[in-house]
């Protein structure tokens, strides 16, 4: 596509979200949870036109040699849009943020000062792979009295089509306008590009998918943007941690769901348990498929173990995102070691400790700079819809304006409202 026409094209849909959230903004708490519920029936009403759509992106993303993991996270499933929906219906039930009177100052001259949230206004979405962002990000949106355009990627766009389509039928009827929720189905790259840099009429840009797309946002945006994070995850097993509780959390951080952000990459042992406990984690990991990529002490241990397939972990692997059934994995000689090597490859998504020493886990809690830090618990729990936020636009790895899962309030900015009585400054 010229390029003259791919930048209209994208600005047109901009325009109209721009003119939406004139009227979003005012909507009622009301008006806003009936539209969510809506679009929550539609959704099921019309499930088997969505599975059909995802059908026809699955097929090509298969053809095209897509690794599984990715295509895991193209597939929507019965179950996985039932979530989706319990997800819109989550976000329906939240107090409503806009309108919501953060402070209030009375100044000695009379002055009543209110800072109150408001919406942005337009929030472009830039993300890869994954359809249910795309019901997730117009709910938060829409709650929050954003209007919201899409840009997905290629592999989705016969779902992400789909879905825009069946939400747009639930908002028939309600006062949402349904110009207020936009999708660029154009695939060339510039399209994103056009749409980051449409300063005045897009005022938030986030992007949610592989490094790559993120620090291309990030570089060439002219509106503000919110990084959301590549999640390179560690969970550290402490000398003093339980055992079966380690190989618990870490077979659910790493098999539940390995091709999300929040799966963990890395396992880091304390060297004082590691001939105890690994060969037990490895013979759980192995019986998964999961491949391990060791230190020289790791691949020593399990090769006594009889686990003779482990391989030698690279600086590259301690430094991967590997999103599928890849873990690496070292042994160290304390937590701060451990807190060292999370400084040096880590995302700042999350990570975790597993350890019964309190000192030690205040210790890696405190010193450890990520969204999402934890103790004796899986890193998949960093999801706004566990945070009980009903859904995220994203896992923000940043930590300004907004930081970890991003719900409604991470949605909204806030201005100043002044009531005086003819107050003038002298």
């Amino acid at each position: 596509m010229e390029t003259d026409i791919l930048k209209e094209k994208v600005l047109h849909r901009a325009r109209l979200a721009k003119e939406a959230s004139k009227k979003l903004g005012s909507l009622s708490s009301v008006e806003k949870r009936k539209g969510l519920l809506l679009m929550g029936e539609a959704l099921w009403k019309h499930r088997e036109e969505i599975y059909e759509a995802n059908r026809m992106d699955l097929q090509r993303a298969k053809e095209a040699g897509m690794a599984e993991g990715r295509q895991d996270r193209l597939r929507i499933t019965e179950e996985r849009l039932k979530g989706i929906i319990r997800g819109l219906e989550q976000v329906a039930a939240l107090p409503d943020p806009v309108g919501e009177v953060l402070e209030r100052i009375e100044r000695p001259n009379g002055l009543q000062i209110e800072k109150v949230r408001v919406p942005f206004g337009v929030i472009a979405m830039i993300y890869e792979s994954r359809p249910n962002v795309t019901v997730d990000a117009v709910a938060l949106a829409l709650k929050t009295g954003n209007a919201v355009v899409l840009k997905g990627g290629r592999e989705a766009l016969q779902s992400n089509s789909a879905l825009v389509h069946v939400l747009r039928e639930g908002l028939k009827g309600t006062e949402i306008p349904l110009e207020a929720i936009q999708l660029i189905g154009e695939t060339e790259r510039e399209a994103v590009e056009i749409l980051i840099r449409a300063k005045g009429l897009v005022d938030l840009a986030i992007p949610r998918g592989g490094a790559g797309l993120i620090q291309m946002v990030i570089e060439r945006s002219l509106v503000p943007v919110i990084e959301t994070g590549v999640g390179n995850c560690h969970i550290y097993v402490d000398r003093a941690a339980d055992m079966d509780k380690a190989t618990s959390i870490l077979i659910n951080g790493k098999t539940q769901r390995p091709s999300v952000c929040n799966a963990a990459e890395t396992l880091l042992v304390h060297r004082e348990i590691a001939e105890r406990w690994l060969p037990l984690a490895a013979r759980e990991l192995h019986r998964r498929g999961v491949e391990l990529r060791g230190c020289p002490e790791t691949v020593s241990i399990l090769n006594e173990a009889g686990f003779t397939e482990v391989k030698e972990a690279t600086e590259e692997d301690y430094a991967t995102e590997f999103l599928d059934l890849i873990l690496a994995v070292k042994v160290v000689n304390s937590v701060e070691e451990a807190v060292e090597h999370i400084e040096k490859y880590g995302t700042k998504h999350s990570e975790a400790i597993v350890t019964e020493d309190g000192e030690a886990a205040r210790l890696f809690l405190n010193h450890v700079d990520a969204a999402a830090v934890y103790h004796n618990a899986s890193t998949r729990f960093t999801d706004g819809f566990e945070f009980g936020f009903g859904a995220e636009m994203g896992i923000s790895t940043q930590k300004l304006h907004a930081r970890g899962p991003m719900g409604l309030k991470e949605l909204t900015s806030y201005k100043y409202i002044i009531h005086g009585n003819g107050q003038i400054r002298e």
